[in-house]
């Protein structure tokens, strides 16, 4: 039986399910890969491949077949009493409630957590349908909402100790030493010891319900990590070390990637006799934009605007006893800077071929002109900017410029913040960090795929229930159903919002906190799945990316100083988790109530 008379429900459902997971990517999987990018071990480009691949992968092969109808129980069961069409609007109203704040979020570049918004929505919901005396505010086995609060403060802190404790494991092995580059190459293999375990372990308890892996004895669960740990420990032994060693000790710029499969046959490998220097890239973090300026005009600004910017340009004051003429020349303001900066990087995406190029160009040569959008004139450039404008919203995220982006503009209060923040952390040698950018890689993609994995449910479980109660027309049991399709369609919708607007949330993670490096980056995300194990094991709801936010500022404060850190930048996140949870309930509870409680007529 399908309930056809609410159909329109279950489309609207979809939607804000889509709107949901597009925002999730947009959000959580941005800011899980802002380390890896922010750290330069992976290019922006290529965490976006990545992303995209591991995302999809944990999701489709090992991702929750089952939905939880309460939602961590925060609404009983019995609160829908049976009632397929108040379940259906219900998580409706929920993923509205959710998708609306996350999105607000996103588009002013602050981060929150997808997890948190949804179950803050479904207590919102929980509110307005059954009352606020049957919505589970204790601890609930630590599926209420006090263990949410718990897990708020507790999982970054936590966190951010172990974060800690692995780079200060890494600064007294490898970057207190004097020669620090043997000692980086030939102690890879131990930490890529403790990556693979601490993956192993990810994709166990939190990426593989479907599995059942954490369902068996702890003795095979301890024989199958420290098995995989110590096999990627040999491998690296075998392959990983010979060929950094031919790279940077003995400085051989014809080594390509695909020759790691010679293994120990490369520290027999002869050098070229004239490297002078290992070619690896360049992790510094820089503040001035290396680029040429280019002289163009901002169509960001009227001719208004620039003829009022002009009048303030000079400020004309009369001596009254010289009558003598002043002008001064007023500073660029904050907001001024920043469109310059842009503008900038926009007359660089002009240049380029391809299509980008040319919707850039096509967007830059006809702008809006006076008078309303419904003017005739206006109307015939709007059917030529709207081919240009679909084109630059699918390709803008892949060519922005992340790194310009997270180190501030130059000149304003947050570039010299950010100066301050980058002169208090001891800056490694190139050599070194290289080393860690291949451990990073591997944490990255794990926690990707274990993402993916687990936290699809957040999306795809209200759109499963939303689906059962309008395919068969009753309300779905404790456990609905979850069919791959709906994980495949979703997952995609996580990738594409990863790819077109996770830089909105990138360009303000990793280094607009402390300084990055892969050595740094990698104690980071390690850290984080430490956490996120840890809390899993207790049932407790926790946030990835609350995780590796903590684990960065923990980071972060290993250089002896709260200098190193941009508490301004943390205070704003911390900020926006705590309001996520009243925000979004108020928002998925207001909905709900008016909808639910709205006059309808019966003819």
């Amino acid at each position: 039986m399908v309930l056809s008379d609410y159909t329109y429900v279950f489309v609207i459902g979809t939607f804000f399910a889509m709107l949901d997971a597009y925002n999730n990517g947009a959000n959580d999987v941005a800011n899980a890969w802002a380390t890896s990018v922010s750290s330069r071990s992976i290019s922006y480009r290529q965490a976006m491949v990545f992303g995209t691949i591991f995302e999809m992968l944990g999701a489709i092969t090992v991702g929750a077949r089952t939905a939880d109808t309460i939602k961590n129980g925060i609404i009983p069961n019995s609160a829908f009493k049976g009632d397929a069409n108040v379940q259906m609007l219900a998580f409706t109203c929920a993923l509205a409630g959710a998708s609306t704040w996350v999105m607000w979020c996103t588009r002013h570049s602050a981060h929150v957590s997808s997890t948190y918004s949804l179950i803050s929505s479904v207590a919102g919901v929980g509110v307005a349908t059954v009352g606020a005396s049957k919505v589970q505010w204790g601890w609930n086995n630590g599926k209420g909402l006090g263990a949410i609060f718990a897990g708020l403060g507790m999982a970054p802190a936590i966190s951010g100790g172990f974060a800690a404790t692995i780079f200060m494991l890494i600064k007294v092995i490898v970057h207190m030493r004097k020669n620090s580059v043997p000692w980086a190459i030939y102690t890879a293999p131990f930490f890529f010891l403790i990556a693979g375990t601490i993956c192993t372990l990810s994709i166990v308890y939190k990426g593989s319900p479907n599995l059942g892996l954490n369902k068996k004895p702890s003795w095979y669960v301890a024989s199958v990590t420290m098995g995989t740990g110590a096999g990627v420990c040999l491998l690296s032994a075998l392959f990983f070390v010979p060929f950094v060693y031919a790279k940077v000790i003995q400085k051989d710029h014809s080594v390509k990637w695909y020759h790691f499969l010679q293994g120990p046959l490369l520290f027999k490998r002869p050098a070229p006799a004239e490297a002078d220097r290992a070619n690896v890239p360049n992790y510094a973090v820089v503040q001035e934009d290396d680029q040429p300026e280019i002289e163009t005009r901002s169509p960001s600004f009227s001719d208004s605007d620039d003829n009022n910017t002009k009048g303030a340009d000079a400020i004309v004051s009369a001596d009254s006893e010289k009558g003598a003429v002043v002008t001064e020349t007023k500073q660029l303001t904050y907001k001024e800077l920043v469109a310059q900066g842009e503008e900038r990087f926009h007359a660089r995406l002009r240049a380029k071929r391809g299509p980008l190029g040319w919707a850039m160009r096509l967007l830059h040569e006809n702008p809006m002109a006076a008078g309303e959008i419904y003017e005739w004139h206006n109307m015939k450039i709007l059917c030529k900017r709207i081919p240009a404008m679909i084109v630059v919203g699918a390709l803008y995220g892949l060519h922005y410029d992340i790194h310009a982006a997270q180190t501030g503009i130059a000149g304003t209060p947050e570039g010299a913040r950010m100066q301050r923040v980058y002169a208090a952390a001891e800056k490694y040698p190139n050599e070194v960090e290289h080393t860690y950018s291949f451990v990073q890689i591997l944490t990255a993609c794990t926690a990707s795929f274990a993402h993916g994995a687990n936290d699809i449910g957040n999306s795809v479980g209200p759109w499963a229930v939303i689906y059962s109660a309008w395919h068969t027309g009753n309300a779905a049991a404790s456990k609905a159903p979850v069919p791959v399709w709906q994980l495949a369609v979703l997952s995609a919708t996580i990738s594409l919002g990863l790819i077109t607007y996770g830089y909105n949330i990138m360009k303000v993670m990793g280094n607009k906190i402390t300084y990055h490096s892969p050595s740094r980056g990698c104690s980071m995300e390690m850290g984080a799945a430490i956490t996120v194990l840890l809390f899993s094991q207790y049932s407790l709801p926790v946030s990835t990316s609350m995780c590796i936010t903590g684990a960065t500022v923990g980071v972060g404060l290993c250089n002896g100083t709260f200098k190193a850190v941009n508490f301004q930048r943390v205070g704003l996140l911390m900020l926006s988790w705590v309001m996520t949870i009243p925000v979004a309930g108020t928002i998925g509870g207001v909905l709900m109530g008016i909808i639910l409680n709205a006059p309808h007529f019966k003819s």
